[in-house]
């Protein structure tokens, strides 16, 4: 029998119900499932690296499959490294779409062996992105819902320094 290992990519800056239920619905598809938060150094994060680390564990520590890690660099090179198969993308919208069959192609590109899923998100996470949810935040809104309680609290915590 073939282990397969996907690689969830991302920043996961904050982590949200979006990006967790892909992660119980990929661990229930895949025998592992690494979480990668992506260190993008285009981007300046909310919460550090160590943060995200401690956000993700804390949200996943129920599902023996998955496995969180941090990596830069290419993708493809990481899935190697993992010894992955398969990269696990989520897509909300057309405009994911587009973006993520760029990147699925490129990956293909890159590594001929490396299958990318797309999976849709619960219908009640459709629209839930990190960006959106950090903007909420920043400005008093109720994040309630969006985000499990204990990232919640540390985007209050953070809006309140």
């Amino acid at each position: 029998m073939k282990h397969v290992i996907a690689i969830y990519p991302g920043t996961f800056d904050p982590p949200t119900n979006g990006h967790l239920d892909l992660i119980h619905r990929g661990a229930k598809i895949f025998d592992e499932l690494v979480v990668a938060i992506l260190h993008n150094a285009e981007k300046v994060p909310l919460f550090t690296m160590e943060e995200r680390l401690e956000m993700l564990r804390e949200c996943t520590q129920a599902e023996k499959n998955v496995r969180i890690d941090t990596f830069e660099g290419l993708l493809a090179d990481y899935a190697v490294a993992q010894g992955a198969q398969a990269v696990l993308r989520g897509i909300r919208a057309v405009s994911d779409y587009e973006y993520e069959l760029q990147m699925a192609m490129m990956n293909r590109k890159l590594d001929p062996r490396l299958e990318t899923i797309f999976m849709i998100p619960a219908e009640a996470y459709s629209y839930v992105s990190s960006r959106l949810v950090r903007e909420i935040a920043q400005f008093g809104g109720s994040v309630t819902g969006l985000v499990p309680e204990m990232v919640e609290a540390r985007l209050r915590k953070k809006f309140q320094s």
